[in-house]
């Protein structure tokens, strides 16, 4: 308790060891890596400590998943090590590294009066092995949050919006046997998927129907049709540039499945397909191509396309929960050679930003003095931050339920003459490849 503490209340801390310095901390150092060692987070899962404090949305639960990498490129006795994407601000250089990858799903909350709109709640975080599938991993967790009867998403309406790697078929089939979710996942603007098949006179066929009717090739609008549904609108950007908004869609189209290890039948779930396209004031695109979105589930038609954009929109706060764990929580900064240790870690961060999320509306609006003349300083708004400035106030209000330490002498420590054989050197697993690399 002490420990999730200090993580919301010292913002000083360089490293996880360095929160034994803060005052709500009250033992040593030593007593830091015993509560991640010895604490089995993963019995307590986040979501079912968050179920009875999520407010309650008008129309449905929006959630969203993605992943992001642990760089550990010189942790050479970490096991099941990776190369996994990172991004690279090098232009010319790959964007990978070495370490692990952790998939998370988090409810967006919608804009809440007197706090910023970036705010998520961690739902589940779990590492992604090197043998499993990312996006499969992510569906899981999606299915465990479904199927939990102490969240409202087992019977209200829930929407699941994610990044272009989860518009593959397995993630989406994977999704298909909930009944209330809905999938909006961005797709890549050169695939082709397929119209429904309408055959002329089905009585005189003598063979297997077709599956797909003619190709919607995305690249070449020459074999696009008329949309079944557009709307324009206009959007004012946060500099006041205006922008029109042009949102096409066509209803049950199909894509092609997969026919290894095991075959999807992606034939049984039409979807909608929805394009959006930027103008700026002078009528040229904003961008170069247009973003492309997948709108698949039994409930699709209840969203209207603005919903569906929306909701879209929203998955960019992720972005901002990633970045602000990583360089506000530590996120990613624990260097444990143990592989079990780095997931619990993982695990206490994402329950210490629950922590600042629940006292949101605790919180005094604490700026530094350069801050007071920015434009989001003007609403004051609550934002992540400032709930870390004020939480050692708050804790010292409300006091902590942890007892207060109890000295037991000094250890006698190792006995002399005492030998610790090294760590083995783990490989580094490259799935494009049969056998690990060595580092």
């Amino acid at each position: 308790m002490e420990l999730v503490d200090a993580l919301c209340s010292y913002p000083e801390a360089r490293s996880p060891v360095e929160l034994s310095m803060s005052p709500l901390f009250r033992r040593t150092h030593t007593a830091l890596y015993k509560a991640i060692a010895e604490v089995e987070w993963e019995k307590i899962p986040i979501r079912q400590l968050v179920s009875v404090h999520l407010p309650e949305q008008q129309s449905y639960w929006l959630l969203g998943v993605d992943v992001t990498p642990n760089p550990r490129p010189y942790a050479k006795t970490l096991s099941d090590r990776g190369y996994v994407y990172a991004p690279n601000p090098v232009a010319g250089n790959k964007p990978i590294t070495i370490g692990h990858q952790y998939s998370s799903v988090v409810m967006l909350p919608e804009k809440e009066p007197g706090v910023t709109k970036s705010w998520v709640v961690p739902l589940s975080v779990q590492r992604v092995a090197t043998t499993d599938d990312k996006e499969l991993v992510g569906a899981e967790q999606v299915r465990a949050i479904i199927e939990d009867q102490e969240l409202p998403m087992k019977s209200q309406p829930a929407v699941i919006v994610g990044d272009t790697s989860y518009s593959k078929p397995a993630y989406l089939h994977a999704c298909q046997k909930h009944g209330n979710l809905v999938t909006i996942a961005r797709s890549r603007s050169n695939l082709t998927f397929f119209r429904q098949f309408v055959p002329e006179d089905q009585e005189n066929l003598a063979h297997r129907p077709k599956r797909f009717g003619s190709a919607f090739k995305l690249p070449d609008d020459k074999t696009w049709h008329e949309p079944d549904q557009q709307i324009t609108y206009k959007e004012t950007s946060r500099r006041g540039r205006v922008y029109t908004i042009h949102i096409q869609a066509w209803n049950n189209m199909l894509m092609r499945g997969k026919n290894k290890p095991k075959r999807i039948p992606m034939e049984k779930y039409p979807f909608t397909l929805v394009r959006i396209t930027r103008y700026d004031e002078d009528g040229n695109p904003a961008f170069k191509q247009s973003l492309w979105l997948i709108m698949m589930g039994m409930h699709r038609g209840e969203l209207s396309l603005m919903d569906g954009y929306q909701a879209y929109a929203r998955r960019s706060d992720l972005e901002h929960f990633f970045r602000f764990g990583k360089q506000k929580l530590l996120l990613s900064d624990s260097e444990t050679p143990i592989t079990n240790r780095e997931e619990r870690w993982w695990h206490l961060v994402h329950i210490a930003y629950t922590m600042l999320w629940m006292a949101r509306h605790l919180t005094q609006y604490l700026p530094r003095p350069w801050e007071k003349h920015l434009p989001a300083s003007k609403n004051k708004d609550i934002s992540p931050t400032l709930v870390r400035r004020d939480f050692e106030r708050l804790i010292q209000q409300l006091g902590t339920p942890a007892q207060l330490p109890k000295p037991r002498g000094k250890s006698p420590g190792r006995t002399k003459g005492t030998k610790l054989q090294p760590r083995p050197r783990q490989f580094v697993v490259k799935k494009s490849k049969s056998l690990p690399s060595p580092v």
